[in-house]
């Protein structure tokens, strides 16, 4: 088949088909080759990774390389779906959430269990069972998830200064911070608030401000659409007038970014903290507003796994195993939070964030990670995805009508959940 073919069938289908063909035997007796592919190409995340790989070969003089292969994260799943399509599966692969359904279902990953059961020191039964809840299937854990990292709000409290703002503080809500963001921009031409990553196409991040009014993508077995439900045309019709009559948002077309000092506030992960080193304006990192359904934590993950396809498993689970053992673990925690309960603590983590406080680093992180819900995630993913966005277009302009909006987005998505 055409690898433009395979993809047309869907990511589950697909990587059902190569975890069932031919592969390498996973057993590494010779010179061996590592390859991850990740979505970062941040040089400070690329140099602590390379410097664990180097560490590692010291003591494993047959793995000749281990390299990092950034690819964007915007294509980043149909990138590594047609490479394996393709023949040229990668050894380990980070695996964003809202495919992880697919890959766990597919069996096309090598289950961890036993590597890292018995891997020295790596303390297995010091994984929490949250973080992993979503890697896992029927007692196996096929992935690794070794950033568990809450969206918070990144403020430039100068601009905040500038308009006349008052800093957010405990109990912050939804309607103050668009009232702030609109008079940022009002006040000084500056973006007020930006949902980072969202660009009016990568809907799901919306889950930021939807999660404020209790509504959710879909039902909690994945069956039933809820774009039509109460709760999320309330949560739509208030971030609608907040671009379109508040200004409190940057519209479509435009991509202010937070961290150039371009806007007040940005709705993001915390391992964005690093692109604030040597910041030319002040700043603070504060939870998620409250809607009104109260206080909510929302959470994006990532996780590695080893290709069942690899021709080198067995060396390639090894790396993971030292790679996310507890030591290694700490040193990552100051971009990827892990899903370690020893490392899960105020103290532990502000050991590796130096930019972020203690008082941060719990309310944030910490509370972030015990009590927030993954961003929406489903099998058949790619598909269900490209038909939300679709639907979702006509919402993004003046005087939508949003509840019909909703009506079509369910109307296009259902039948693809309910298969």
């Amino acid at each position: 088949m055409k690898i433009t073919r395979l993809l047309g069938l869907g990511l589950a289908i697909l990587l059902g088909l190569t975890a069932c063909g031919g592969g390498g035997s996973g057993q590494d007796n010779g010179k061996v080759s590592l390859r991850m592919t990740i979505w970062t190409n941040n040089a400070d995340h690329l140099k602590l990774f390379n410097g664990i790989a180097d560490e590692y070969r010291r003591t494993h003089p047959n793995v000749t390389s281990i390299r990092f292969d950034p690819l964007p994260v915007e294509t980043y799943s149909t990138a590594l779906t047609t490479q394996i399509a393709g023949g040229n599966p990668p050894d380990l692969a980070w695996i964003l959430e809202n495919t992880a359904p697919d890959f766990v279902a597919s069996h096309a990953l090598r289950p961890l269990d036993d590597t890292l059961r018995k891997y020295p020191g790596y303390q297995y039964g010091d994984l929490a069972d949250g973080p992993t809840r979503l890697w896992r299937q029927d007692g196996k854990l096929y992935a690794y998830p070794f950033s568990t990292s809450p969206f918070g709000v990144f403020v430039n409290t100068d601009l905040f200064k500038k308009a006349g703002q008052k800093r957010p503080a405990a109990g912050w809500t939804w309607d103050q911070a668009v009232a702030a963001a609109s008079a940022v921009h009002q006040r000084t031409g500056k973006a007020g608030l930006v949902v980072r990553d969202f660009d009016y196409k990568a809907w799901d991040n919306l889950a930021t401000v939807w999660g404020g009014w209790g509504a959710e993508a879909w039902s909690e077995d994945g069956r039933t659409c809820g774009f039509t439900k109460p709760q999320m045309v309330q949560a739509m019709t208030f971030l609608h007038k907040a671009i379109f009559d508040q200004k409190a948002m940057p519209g479509p077309g435009t991509s202010p970014d937070f961290f150039a000092g371009d806007a007040a506030m940005t709705i993001t992960q915390i391992s964005r903290a690093a692109l604030l080193k040597g910041a030319k304006f002040h700043w603070d990192l504060v939870p998620l507003p409250a809607g009104p359904n109260g206080a909510y934590n929302v959470i994006g993950q990532g996780g590695i796994g080893v290709l069942k396809k690899s021709e080198h498993a067995d060396a390639a689970a090894d790396f993971l195993a030292f790679f996310t053992d507890p030591a290694n673990s700490a040193k990552l925690a100051q971009y990827f939070p892990p899903p370690r309960k020893s490392l899960l603590t105020a103290g532990a983590l502000a050991k590796s964030n130096p930019l972020l406080s203690s008082e941060q680093l719990q309310k944030v992180v910490i509370d972030g990670v015990a009590n927030g819900r993954v961003k929406p995630n489903h099998t058949s993913d790619a598909e269900i995805v490209q038909t939300v966005r679709a639907a979702l277009d006509p919402l993004w302009r003046p005087g939508a009508d949003i509840p019909k909006v909703m009506a079509s987005v369910c109307g296009s998505v259902q039948p693809l959940l309910a298969k």
